[in-house]
């Protein structure tokens, strides 16, 4: 038995661990029991560890086919961005939607459905697969295209349909390796809602906000629009080579830091240092894509920042007509408690898609609070506030949510847990976090 956790490090469970490099090893896999497909453990809480069995799945990790006039690639679950990246950027392609991290599997990616800073126009990165392949309960392979049921309940179904072996997906055509990033420094939480408002149309569109600040200036934010560079954005000197990128040294994190270094004095110093070096660099200027997409990405192993007791994520989304006052509560109960987040992130939701993928149209916030007893019980108020104003729950961030607060947030849970029954999978692909929650 391995002891086994997600990105957050809580609560690691006790499984046993497979690997699987071709359809063979999945189907042997299958005849044993309960298991859940594993990518590459970006997954921050639960949802990719089994208390039966975990399948790696980072043994599939070939790319099977390009189209270099459509952009299109099919590739194994294994695939991580990271892959993808380094071999189609150079001639002139780039995931369509990709998370906060490169890191992530391609099988992982479709099962959370992960959302981007483009997600207001552009949607998931289920809007962008043609079709995946999964093994179903009964051991046989089904080709899911784009629209069919099994598609739908797939993706962000978190591996609980089956596992994914393989998919097609279409990646974006760019002209350089260089985003044209726009910071702009807001000093209220309406006032950065009003900015994300007006600038709706910006390709790329994050905020991070300060979590500490409290009165009149709470919810302060830098607003962080980007777009692809095109050729002539570039200075000459760069022109010639419009995909080569600084080469960033390989940072890392050797051991857990002591949980006293998270405290409220050096959150708040964080918070103040970062928003007002922001502040320092508004408008336009030229950001490579790592930096741009993957600030976190630049320290490997970055979670061992919060100790060896880990970290736990609160990620909502709120609908449009209740996000202003959904936000407004959210921060003034995190300020409140003295437990600021480090990583707040604020992004704006387009139309809601799929059967059980997370967004929702309105406004989602991601926090990142140490593993202790007062921020789990912060969040325990969080979880609250968020139902008062009528939001869900993203599951590929959930490590410790009770299961009558799931169904409180998300009617679609019966339909899902029907659908599982139905097809066989209910008893075969099952998660630490399908069990918690009662999927």
């Amino acid at each position: 038995m391995t002891r086994l956790s997600g990105w957050g490090r809580f609560r690691p469970v006790e499984t046993r661990v497979a690997k699987a490099r071709g359809e063979a090893d999945v189907a042997a896999a299958l005849a044993g029991g309960p298991l859940i497909a594993r990518g590459n453990g970006r997954a921050y809480g639960d949802s990719a560890v089994s208390p039966g069995l975990t399948l790696d799945m980072r043994g599939m990790d070939r790319m099977l086919s390009f189209d270099p006039v459509r952009g299109v690639l099919v590739a194994e679950a294994g695939v991580l961005l990271a892959d993808v990246i380094a071999a189609f950027l150079p001639r002139g392609w780039f995931p369509a939607v990709t998370p906060g991290t490169k890191f992530v599997s391609l099988g992982g990616a479709i099962a959370a459905d992960v959302h981007g800073k483009n997600h207001h126009l552009d949607g998931g990165f289920g809007a962008f697969v043609d079709w995946v392949e999964v093994m179903g309960a009964d051991g046989k392979i089904a080709r899911a295209e784009a629209g069919s049921d099994l598609f739908d309940w797939t993706v962000g179904g978190m591996g609980l349909t089956g596992v994914i072996l393989r998919a097609q997906i279409r990646l974006r055509p760019v002209e350089t390796g260089w985003i044209v990033q726009d910071m702009r420094a807001t000093q209220t939480l309406a006032a950065t809602i009003d900015m994300m408002e007006a600038t709706n149309d910006a390709p790329y569109s994050v905020a991070w906000l300060d979590c500490v600040t409290q009165g009149a200036m709470m919810g302060r934010g830098l607003v962080m629009l980007g777009r692809h560079a095109r050729l002539e954005d570039l200075p000459r000197e760069k022109r010639r080579k419009p995909f080569a990128t600084p080469k960033k040294p390989v940072l890392r994190l050797p051991v857990d830091l002591p949980a006293a270094a998270l405290n409220g004095v050096t959150r708040r110093v964080f918070n103040a240092g970062y928003y007002w070096n922001g502040r320092r660099k508004p408008g336009p200027r030229l950001v490579d894509w790592d930096s741009y997409f993957y600030p976190l990405d630049a320290i490997l192993d970055w979670n061992r920042g919060y100790g060896r007791a880990g970290f736990v994520q609160f990620q909502c989304a709120l609908p449009q007509e209740a996000a202003r006052p959904g936000m407004a509560a959210l921060l003034g109960a995190i300020a409140a408690s003295g437990e600021a987040s480090v990583l707040s992130v604020l992004k704006r939701f387009g139309a809601e898609r799929g059967r059980f993928s997370f967004p929702m149209a309105g406004y989602t916030l991601a926090l990142d609070f140490p593993a202790n007893d007062r921020s789990l019980k912060l969040m325990e108020r969080l979880d609250a506030i968020t139902l008062d104003h009528g939001g869900r729950f993203y599951l590929a961030k959930d490590a410790r949510m009770p299961r009558a607060v799931m169904e409180a947030a998300d009617p679609r849970v019966a339909a899902f847990r029907a659908m599982r029954e139905r097809s066989g999978a209910a008893g075969l692909f099952v998660s630490a976090q399908s069990e918690r929650l009662g999927l």
